[in-house]
């Protein structure tokens, strides 16, 4: 899949770089309005310093990167028209960007098709009825890890119904207990039971965690349909939870019988969430909406924006945020009105995300909230299908 031509971005940002600081003015107006001439400055003279200079600016799979003799940063620069740089961030280093993260995808896969593999062993093999029953609640608790903790909802039916399938497989062996002693396994049916209630212990725990500070008023869910929390609840099911203003964020995917895509896992129109139209969960005053920030391929993060195309309001007692819209459909402007239902945008894949979905978290003075919304009732965690 060719990406899009970006030797417009690099010329800007190597003349950037190289020029005088005088001239930053003309080169990079909007980010010396936005970051101060100083600001900037003290960011370019920190980047020369850690390179021994700057060589040249070339493209690379995590995003720019501006070279030197000592080294590399990564850098995201976005050119208008006229070629002159409207967005510029320079990262510390590499970071990670660029790198696929399918692999992560398809090793989970192969380690759950180890398991049932495992588990069916386990049930078939039980030398007793008592052992049988450790085995079998053992399984269990498996269970419990795959269907509460991972993914696998969003996987292909070809994926699920395998690994859902093992566990009758497993059960199955029940046909063996009338030839088999009754047996001293009562270690292995407390071991069992106790790694059963662990583990269904902890996933309730994280699907009903709350942080006892939530929105002042409930919003409105912001997309129409039915869609699949992929990311929230406690530290187990969400992985903005160490991010204080985003630790009652939600990530939400569109799945459907093929998972969250049909077609080509690299392509965007793959995606069923890709394109959905995004509205306004709450009245209040756009205090920020970025559009023109190009969609990621799906799988691989470029260094860049963190929220992407974005859509923040303020309610007047705290801020909701709405990130990875797709771009060129933002339909609102900072310092706009908006009433709750009014379109915002369409969902995308935008900053930093490997999958089209959209992200929703509100915050007070830095710290996240928890959602609450008017039309959707019950704990929004990972594995929660809603219906708005």
């Amino acid at each position: 899949m060719r990406g899009p031509d970006r030797r417009g971005e690099i010329a800007a940002l190597y003349a950037f770089l190289c020029a005088d600081p005088d001239d930053w003015s003309e080169l990079a107006p909007l980010a010396v309005e936005l970051s101060g001439h100083d600001r900037l400055r003290r960011i370019v003279d920190a980047t020369r310093e850690r390179l021994g200079g700057i060589d040249e600016v070339r493209d690379s799979p995590g995003g720019l990167l501006v070279c030197g003799p000592s080294g590399q940063v990564l850098a995201w620069a976005q050119v208008d028209s006229a070629g002159v740089l409207v967005g510029l961030m320079i990262a510390r280093g590499d970071q990670g960007y660029g790198r696929s993260e399918r692999w992560r995808r398809r090793l989970a896969v192969a380690v759950f098709g180890a398991l049932c593999c495992y588990w069916i062993d386990l049930c078939w093999d039980a030398a007793s009825v008592t052992g049988w029953i450790g085995s079998l609640l053992l399984v269990a608790s498996g269970y419990v890890l795959l269907e509460g903790y991972s993914f696998l909802t969003e996987e292909p039916w070809w994926i699920r119904r395998p690994v859902e399938a093992a566990g009758l497989v497993a059960l199955g062996s029940a046909c063996r207990l009338p030839g088999l002693d009754v047996g001293n396994g009562a270690a292995d049916v407390a071991a069992g039971g106790a790694m059963l209630c662990l583990t269904t212990g902890a996933l309730l725990w994280s699907r009903r965690h709350r942080w006892g500070v939530a929105v002042t008023a409930p919003i409105r869910f912001p997309l129409r349909g039915n869609w699949y929390v992929g990311q929230g609840g406690g530290r187990l099911l969400n992985h903005h939870f160490g991010v204080p203003e985003q630790r009652g964020a939600l990530d939400i995917v569109r799945v459907g019988a093929a998972g969250s895509r049909r077609g080509a896992v690299d392509r965007l129109d793959s995606y069923l969430a890709y394109g959905a139209k995004v509205y306004a969960p709450c009245d209040g005053r756009v205090v920020s909406a970025v559009d023109g920030v190009e969609d990621q391929v799906p799988g691989v993060i470029r260094y860049g924006p963190l929220y992407g195309n974005h859509v923040f309001i303020d309610t007047g007692a705290e801020t909701v945020k709405l990130a990875h819209l797709r771009p060129g459909t933002v339909a609102v402007t900072p310092g706009q009105s908006v009433r709750t239902g009014d379109l915002l945008g369409e969902v995308g894949n935008s900053g930093n995300t490997t999958e089209p979905h959209l992200h929703i978290h509100a915050e007070r003075e830095g710290v996240g909230l928890d959602l609450q919304f008017a039309d959707v009732r019950g704990s929004l965690h990972r594995g929660r299908t809603v219906h708005a």
